[in-house]
């Protein structure tokens, strides 16, 4: 681990940030909370395919930005099963090339991972240091991506999260509501247990990082390495869906499901295409540590983010 960082500021006097995967959940909420510490240059597919390694080279050597935050990833867990050159493409040699970009210039590379590349076998919440031992195709490319972006030789912050949702696109949360508004039951798998954690939270963590790098007073206290980002507490996906239900009928969204009408099932009633972690658990003591903050329950920001949603119905 470096002992001392490079400074985020460069020589200019406006910092100019990438955002990959600006439209996604975790990048458009980095786009509303970075815009304050610099330039934000978020192409969408149309402006850079992150897929083709040539146009990533071609748009990096152009914009030459001070620092890259990666939000894109191959996301869909059971099409990662059949569709590995893609998922692969995109999390582990997409997160590479942006590392060695860094590493030749000196820059940060802020880099977004999941609880999906540890086993998700027993109850202990996962530590950083843990091993890893991803059950699936989608784990095992998020892995070779940590991997490397470790190994590049940049400063790095990797923020490994889990069961992410927001206020908009595609996500269990906007599945559940529309359901819940269509349906009186439903059965949902209640042995998988983590801590659902929204788009907003990992920019404003990710922001206060950033903000910390960029203060000589505390730039040495933040480590390039590995952190964990959720909300405190735990829960199944049965228990995100009763609370999502609860919340929603409290803020005056169209419910016709009541938590009772929820049944809990167990993961092997719901065959997917690839395995699911039953322990999705992270412990994120490290990161509340070196940003001397203290992460809110996953009840607390679930409740913000439906109302977020109610408002603007």
């Amino acid at each position: 681990m470096n002992s001392e960082h490079t400074h985020l500021t460069p020589h200019t006097s406006r910092l100019t940030i990438l955002i990959t995967g600006g439209n996604g959940q975790v990048g458009f909420e980095l786009r509303r909370q970075l815009a304050t510490l610099g330039d934000i240059l978020a192409p969408n597919r149309a402006a850079l395919d992150l897929s083709n390694a040539d146009a990533v080279d071609a748009f990096l050597a152009e914009h030459q930005p001070d620092l890259i935050v990666n939000a894109a990833a191959y996301t869909a867990v059971d099409n990662a099963e059949s569709d590995q050159a893609m998922a692969t493409r995109l999390n582990a040699e997409l997160p590479a090339q942006l590392a060695e970009y860094c590493h030749q210039r000196g820059s940060w590379l802020i880099h977004y991972s999941s609880d999906y590349v540890y086993s998700g076998e027993g109850t202990t919440p996962w530590q950083e240091g843990d091993a890893t031992g991803p059950c699936n195709a989608y784990g095992a490319t998020k892995l070779a991506g940590d991997e490397a972006v470790a190994n590049s030789g940049c400063q790095h912050l990797i923020f490994r999260t889990s069961w992410v949702y927001s206020a908009f696109g595609k996500s269990f949360l906007a599945t559940m509501l529309r359901l819940g508004a269509e349906r009186t039951a439903l059965s949902i798998v209640s042995d998988q247990m983590g801590a659902p954690t929204p788009a907003r939270l990992i920019a404003l963590v990710t922001q206060q990082a950033l903000a910390t790098l960029n203060n000589p007073k505390t730039a040495n206290d933040l480590e390039s390495g590995v952190y964990h980002l959720a909300p405190r507490g735990e829960t199944s996906w049965h228990g995100f869906a009763c609370e999502i239900f609860q919340v929603a009928k409290q803020a005056g969204l169209p419910m016709t499901i009541s938590p009772e009408g929820v049944t809990a099932i167990p993961t092997v009633d719901y065959p997917t295409p690839a395995a699911r972690p039953l322990n999705s658990r992270l412990e994120v003591d490290k990161i509340e540590a070196a940003l001397g903050i203290q992460l809110p329950s996953w009840q607390s920001q679930l409740a913000l983010t439906v109302e977020e949603i109610a408002s603007s119905r």
